[in-house]
């Protein structure tokens, strides 16, 4: 009687054993094939799903670090660049949205937050040393109270070389430590601010537009290159996602986003009829009317306003580069920088829009998606302390082309 209950002991122990190891079979089987597929499955969850914003105390200590490393001069050693006081995540695939701001216009981010759903990377200037303080705040404010900075934006601060940026003083938080939420923080930068144009800035600094373009594009494969107080069309992220995910043909080619400009009383329109709607009762204009028409005409407006209506985002037309057009466009690949001894205002674009033209790259007018300006444009009001300036800039830019001669001389383009 007790061998037989032994027996059946070793018997249970036996089959225990059994269950278990096919139970581990299983396991290491369902994982081998997670491993085979996992990382496909990955990428398309992450395609519309990003991964879930990094702590506050991540983005605070991100924010430290980059402070305390003094900054890095620019080639010029006019500014002092302090990269990543914030950073995101980005997929290398993806699609970022750079722009760049005085620190009174940041107010836009928030605009731009609502309408660009994937990541963005703005570069901002402090042109005194109190205003690289208060951005340094803002900075530390934003991504305390507001997800979306944490998740999808990354920030980097340029200043005169002669200041540095500190870290916020915890023992003196000032009015932005009382704010307990995104939209505070907003009420309050607009309370605190003089927004207006990113060159007027009421000092003899000249406004670095390009150094910043390149600091916020960098690192970046694809871009989409705007001034702050522009407005993507809704879901103009997701169809540039799409379009760029399923096809390889985009490397040389830089895909046009027409870019408008509309009265301040009106409310932003969200896709084309709206926009088509206000453009033909005059509320909508092309950008630059009245300051540089020719800067936007190769665009084709009349043409890209009368295309069919399509659900999908992509190129509708070619159109050959032809000086002084200066597009805003999606590029990947080895997209030439913008030539950062254009300060200020005045050919800072167009020089850019002309290598590209030199390097090969095709341009096509995307049909679908559109950036709208706030505000119409007008000569009288537009820079005009800036005009010695302009004209500095008119002659670079004839030095410039004869540069990219030399730089590309086996290329059948010029400018």
């Amino acid at each position: 009687m007790q061998m037989s209950y032994a027996i059946r002991c070793a018997f249970y122990q036996l089959l225990l054993a059994a269950l278990m190891l096919v139970a581990m079979l299983q396991l290491l089987y369902l994982s081998l094939l997670s491993g085979l597929h996992g990382q496909e499955e990955q990428e398309q969850y992450f395609e519309f799903f990003p991964p879930s914003p990094r702590s506050v105390d991540q983005v605070k200590s991100q924010l430290r670090t980059a402070l305390a490393s003094g900054g890095v001069l620019d080639v010029s050693g006019d500014y002092r660049v302090y990269r990543g006081l914030l950073k995101t995540t980005m997929d290398p695939n993806d699609v970022i949205l750079a722009t760049h701001a005085s620190v009174d216009n940041l107010l836009h981010l928030s605009g731009l937050l609502e309408r660009w759903e994937g990541p963005l990377s703005v570069s901002v200037f402090a042109a005194t040393k109190e205003e690289a303080q208060l951005a340094t705040v803002l900075a530390y404010a934003l991504s305390s109270h507001c997800p979306d900075m944490r998740a999808r934006v990354a920030m980097h601060l340029v200043c005169p070389s002669r200041y540095e940026a500190a870290v916020p003083d915890p023992r003196e938080p000032g009015e932005f430590a009382l704010l307990r939420s995104c939209q505070e923080v907003f009420d309050k930068l607009a309370r605190v601010a003089q927004p207006g144009v990113n060159y007027a800035l009421g000092t003899n600094i000249s406004y670095p537009n390009n150094l910043l373009r390149n600091l916020a594009r960098e690192g970046a494969n694809y871009a989409l290159v705007i001034d702050v107080d522009m407005v993507p069309s809704e879901g103009l992220w997701r169809g540039l996602r799409e379009m760029l995910d399923q096809s390889n043909q985009w490397e040389g080619m830089a895909l046009v986003v027409p870019a408008f400009e509309i009265r301040r009383a009106r409310r932003m329109p969200m896709d084309k009829n709206e926009l088509v709607q206000l453009y033909q009762v005059g509320e909508v204009r092309p950008f630059y009317y009245g300051l540089c028409t020719p800067c936007h005409a190769p665009t084709n407006y009349s043409r890209w306003v009368n295309l069919p209506e399509e659900s999908l985002l992509r190129p509708a037309y070619a159109v050959p580069w032809q000086d002084p057009w200066e597009p805003f466009y999606v590029a990947g690949g080895k997209v030439p920088t913008f030539d950062e001894r254009f300060r200020q205002y005045g050919f800072n674009r167009i020089s850019q829009a002309c290598e590209l033209h030199v390097a090969g790259f095709n341009f096509e007018v995307l049909n679908e998606g559109f950036l709208v300006h706030k505000g119409f444009k007008e000569a009288l009001k537009f820079h005009p302390q800036k005009e010695a300036e302009n004209q500095h800039n008119k002659i670079l830019y004839r030095q410039f082309k004869q540069e990219l001669k030399a730089k590309y001389p086996n290329s059948p383009h010029r400018c």
